[in-house]
């Protein structure tokens, strides 16, 4: 699924990241753990193509099912990303303007689906998370724990094979911290995706199947 090898990442002469040699497999559940500034976001922004490895890195190696990410274009990456991965953040990143429905259904529009096939998939996806009742409620008028499995549709619509989820439960109370980690499990059930989830929350990281940590820009676990 991801195989990542000497990943190097400046920020200016910061070096964010030091060599990282990484394998996830597909199916699998991935907790990144570590102290504030360790590297771990950075990690997740390179392995989810919303940032790039260094230039520097010339024998650097990033493949996501197959496909050399590095050899992709801006459009080439565009495409892959929306098609192939979903992202899950701690903020919920959610249009205020918009209703769950709408939301969840961007990525699909995005994609250039119909827009019939899309409603009818994010009505599912909500149905199945238990927002039947929540289509046409926008972000504000959602509990933080509705807001974020409305997030969780949203990274679900395009059916991608990979999600990516930085302190997805970061900004909930126990109760939903604890329902979105075991929905996480749930969806790798239902939908064999394969997760890459950087969290602080010991519960979390530790329910995953790996639990890589890492100091100082390097995977040391």
């Amino acid at each position: 699924m991801i195989q990542a090898k000497n990943i190097h990442k400046y920020y200016d002469d910061l070096h964010v990241l030091k060599g990282v040699n990484i394998h996830i497999k597909k199916g699998e559940i991935v907790s990144v753990v570590g102290a504030s500034g360790a590297g771990k976001t950075t990690l997740l922004q390179i392995l989810g193509t919303l940032d790039t490895i260094d230039k520097k890195s010339t024998d650097s190696l990033l493949n996501i099912n197959g496909e050399n990410i590095k050899a992709f274009s801006e459009k080439e990456l565009a495409r892959f990303r929306n098609e192939h991965i979903g992202f899950i953040f701690q903020f919920h990143q959610l249009l205020p303007e918009f209703t769950a429905l709408e939301n969840v259904s961007i990525p699909g529009f995005i994609k250039g689906s119909q827009k019939n096939e899309v409603e009818t998939r994010a009505k599912e996806l909500l149905d199945f998370l238990g927002l039947s009742h929540r289509y046409n409620h926008k972000p504000s008028e959602l509990s933080g724990g509705e807001q974020q499995r409305v997030a969780v549709a949203r990274a679900l619509i395009n059916s991608p094979e990979l999600i990516f989820a930085d302190e997805p439960s970061g900004n909930l109370d126990s109760e939903s911290a604890e329902n979105l980690h075991n929905l996480f499990f749930k969806l790798r059930d239902e939908f064999g995706q394969t997760f890459v989830i950087v969290t602080h929350n010991e519960e979390l990281a530790n329910l995953a199947d790996r639990k890589l940590t890492m100091v100082d820009g390097k995977i040391v676990q």
